[in-house]
């Protein structure tokens, strides 16, 4: 915390304009030494930005537009410096490369976030969800992360955390007071107390499913013989060729993935070799790496050719996902055969039961209960392994209270739950899973 740090923010490559930020007890001082303008970096306003030029022995670097963002009201609380330079590449690595001669360093990943965590200005909730709205790539999932980031997953933490420390404290009363003893009206008041804090626990763990939806999209597996149609509903589904589609047989044999917004919910679409037997070895391999998928999926969409008979052994499907099946070509006309039978029709030719696929699709993914959910809250999978602990822990010291056991098992258990509470906003000994969580960050975030 008592260095500079410098790094380039915007993404690499060319663009109109790129910014750097400098951030640390000298941060105003490197910008005096290379800034030449109307006014000096020392004696600007903060947070109002200023037009002149970044000089380095005497040579113009480029023309910029500086601000200054003063401690403690910045992104990080320290003060911070931000330069918008011309985005050409090598302008911005010389620019950054003058700031570092001036004695800062460059900032790891995720440094400046980090920064501002251990400046108080987020918890640890909000600083992950910074993460998650650069990453976001549905209107649902940049909501969540933006509601994280507005601290409505920390509040509910920090309320649960408070209840926690309630009942720790009434509980090791008891221990400091040996005389006194809890009557039964008490404990029964403590259990119930109890049985709160681990409900809402379990609450927030039933966002995890969600959570892990709206960050890493639904994999979802197009399965099923060659020619039924599987490389022609995707390109359906993206709106452009992405794959090639041939009346010959075994034309996709390798894996092919794309991401689509299927109403808010990010859909990882894969597409895979058809599956048959041939003695061709690369198709083999294309159907092993079909298999290695379907181990892999959350939603299986198995795609049938709805014109021909319906198949007397139809294949297993070794999955631990959902399966949907999937009729093609009913413009074809229907088979008799198929009369009956659960599936989706569709026409991926005549674009025909497209909207039902959509709809059955969504269905299977949040349950038919999309309206009624609180999408906004969506724990991760840190959060969840430390929920999970809690509702553990506080099960625990409920059957020791319950069980007539002394209050220093009550509280030991309690003890346990509220550290377990406090790793995920960041209030406990967390600095195993700092470095873990901001080394995901992009340089200069």
């Amino acid at each position: 915390m008592n260095d500079t740090i410098a790094a380039v923010s915007t993404a690499f490559g060319e663009g109109a304009i790129a910014v750097l930020r400098l951030s640390g007890p000298q941060a105003v001082n490197i910008a005096d030494a290379l800034f030449t303008g109307k006014t000096a970096p020392s004696a600007m306003a903060s947070r109002v930005q200023h037009f002149g030029s970044l000089m380095e022995g005497g040579r113009k670097l480029d023309d910029v537009l500086l601000s200054v963002h003063r401690a403690p009201r910045s992104y990080t609380g320290e003060d911070v410096v931000e330069i918008n330079c011309h985005g050409g590449v090598l302008v911005s690595r010389r620019i950054l490369e003058a700031l570092l001669a001036q004695g800062a360093r460059s900032a790891e990943p995720g440094e400046f976030t980090r920064r501002a965590f251990l400046s108080g200005k987020m918890d640890l909730t909000q600083a992950e969800a910074v993460m998650d709205l650069i990453s976001a790539q549905t209107d649902l999932a940049l909501r969540a992360a933006t509601e994280q980031l507005e601290g409505r997953l920390g509040a509910r933490v920090r309320e649960l955390r408070e209840a926690l420390i309630g009942l720790l404290a009434h509980v090791e009363a008891y221990i400091d007071f040996p005389d006194e003893d809890i009557d039964p009206e008490t404990g029964e008041a403590l259990l119930a107390r109890l049985d709160a804090v681990r409900d809402e626990a379990r609450t927030l763990l039933g966002t995890a499913r969600q959570g892990k939806i709206l960050r890493e999209g639904v994999r979802t597996v197009i399965y099923g013989e060659p020619n039924v149609g599987k490389s022609s509903l995707l390109n359906l589904w993206l709106g452009y060729e992405r794959a090639i589609v041939s009346a010959r047989p075994g034309t996709t044999r390798d894996v092919i993935e794309e991401v689509i917004n299927l109403r808010g919910i990010p859909l990882r679409l894969v597409d895979t070799a058809g599956v048959r037997e041939t003695a061709d070895e690369v198709e083999r391999e294309g159907m092993e790496r079909t298999q290695r998928e379907l181990e892999r999926a959350d939603l299986v969409l198995h795609v049938m050719d709805g014109s021909r008979a319906l198949p007397s052994d139809l294949p297993e499907i070794r999955s631990g996902a959902q399966v949907l099946r999937v009729l093609n070509k009913i413009d074809l006309g229907e088979h008799s055969s198929w009369a009956g039978e659960p599936a989706v029709r569709i026409s991926c030719l005549g674009e025909l039961g497209i909207a039902a696929l959509d709809e059955a699709v969504f269905e299977r993914i949040v349950g038919g209960q999309a309206a009624h959910r609180d999408w906004a809250v969506a724990i991760n999978a840190r959060h969840k392994a430390c929920l999970e602990a809690t509702v553990t822990w506080v099960q625990a010291g409920r059957d020791a209270l319950a069980g007539g056991l002394s209050p220093e098992f009550v509280a030991e258990e309690l003890r346990a739950a509220l550290h377990s509470v406090g790793e995920i906003v960041g209030r406990a000994d967390v600095e195993d899973i700092l470095g873990r969580i901001f080394s995901t960050f992009c340089i200069g975030k």
